[in-house]
């Protein structure tokens, strides 16, 4: 099974796409932990996009096609996959069609409102990289991670001024993808909101259809 999570940022697809990992057995790929890893390890590509990524912004098509082909070459991803985060523009679509098939596209609704509450409040280990949120999902002592005792911190691109330039960003790029896969048939919305539990069973559902 091939899928694609679509949704605005902050609407939960990484909490969602690593829970189906343990109930579907296919690996979760989020373009923006591929990124990330690549600024973190210093990397030619990730020196490229550090800049962008800090600011909220879209790394450009060429390079994030590069990173995904590359990814989808790999062993692990024979029997499908979970893409997150990409594509994020129609011309990447169009370049995901020449790589592989996909089977289903689901779109996460979110509204903006709780997209900044959920983002802002996101903290990020920099050790093991576990998510956490201050409300939602706090460690069990502040600042710290449940796992490995690393220090939690804020990403760049969660903070206020690049969230709005995210939201601004998707609703111009990759908006127009839920269109797309709308009259190709391949599209599944499910409402974002609520404990991931609670979404997960939509999205069991809604592919079960």
């Amino acid at each position: 099974m091939k899928l694609i999570f679509l949704g605005p940022p902050g609407a939960g697809k990484g909490t969602i796409a690593d829970l189906a990992v343990e109930k579907l057995g296919l690996p979760h790929i989020s373009t923006g932990d591929l990124f990330r890893a690549a600024v973190k390890n210093g990397t030619p590509l990730g020196l490229k996009v550090k800049d962008i990524m800090a600011s909220g912004g879209l790394v450009p098509d060429e390079l994030t096609i590069e990173l995904v082909k590359e990814r989808l070459s790999q062993k692990d991803v024979a029997k499908g996959w979970i893409l997150d985060g990409f594509p994020r523009t129609i011309p990447q679509a169009e370049a995901l069609e020449k790589i592989a098939a996909v089977d289903s596209v689901v779109n996460f609704e979110v509204a903006d409102e709780i997209v900044v509450g959920r983002l802002s409040g996101r903290r990020v280990c920099k050790s093991c990289g576990k998510i956490y949120h201050v409300k939602n999902m706090p460690p069990k002592k502040d600042g710290v991670c449940d796992v490995d005792g690393g220090a939690l911190y804020t990403r760049d691109d969660d903070k206020a001024e690049a969230i709005q330039v995210r939201l601004d960003t998707y609703r111009k790029s990759t908006e127009p993808l839920i269109d797309w896969y709308g009259k190709k048939g391949k599209l599944l919305t499910i409402d974002g909101v609520g404990a991931p539990a609670e979404v997960l069973g939509r999205f069991e559902k809604a592919i079960k259809k």
